[in-house]
């Protein structure tokens, strides 16, 4: 089941391939970056320990998007995302690629709103220096929504993630004590603001 849903997420980015490489007219392609402000789910020492919620930090994203519609459009997004959550003295590092499909529509001169699913796979997770290699599914699904702004070929969006399910990854920390079990949830929650430039 992981090697095909790994496998869907290969898919969707070569379709992404193909779309830039033959974009037609009346559809778009270009760079897009920006900041995500985000936090994962809680973090619990051991099983019995109360959760500890994160603090939201800031963290960066720089990818590729395509266009294709206007009034109402489709917009596939291939993005790498680093972000970082802060739990009391500790810090949790996530790498990604996201892949959103999201689905807008023009409400008023150069305002849209849109949203859609985001395939999400994780490159690396660090919780303090502590490499976390048993996330308990390396790919994901999310929810994206949001409004944008555009002006010609530079746009500006501000959107809203949210991961669909748990996914927790196990670790030993002996940086805490002498091999303490913990877990923390890999989920996004964040708010993202992007800046894209049309070719």
């Amino acid at each position: 089941m992981k090697n095909l849903k790994k496998t869907a997420f290969f898919a969707v980015v070569l379709a992404f391939i193909g779309f830039s490489a033959n974009a037609q007219k009346g559809s778009a392609f270009g760079f897009k970056g920006g900041l995500n402000y985000s936090a994962n789910g809680d973090y619990f020492e051991s099983i019995g320990d109360n959760a500890k919620n994160p603090d939201r930090n800031i963290g960066y994203h720089i990818g590729l998007f395509g266009k294709i519609g206007d009034q109402l459009y489709f917009r596939p997004e291939l993005v790498y995302t680093a972000t970082k959550s802060d739990y009391d003295s500790n810090a949790f590092n996530v790498k990604k690629i996201d892949a959103p499909l999201l689905v807008g529509i023009k409400v008023l001169g150069p305002v849209s709103v849109f949203g859609g699913p985001s395939l999400q796979y994780i490159l690396d997770t660090e919780f303090e220096g502590i490499d976390i290699d048993n996330v308990e599914d390396d790919f994901s699904v999310g929810l994206n929504f949001g409004i944008g702004l555009n002006f010609n070929k530079i746009g500006i969006d501000l959107r809203y993630e949210r991961g669909f399910n748990d996914n927790e990854a196990t670790f030993i920390n002996n940086n805490l004590g002498d091999g303490v079990f913990s877990r923390i949830d890999t989920r996004p929650d964040q708010l993202i603001l992007s800046l894209s430039i049309a070719l």
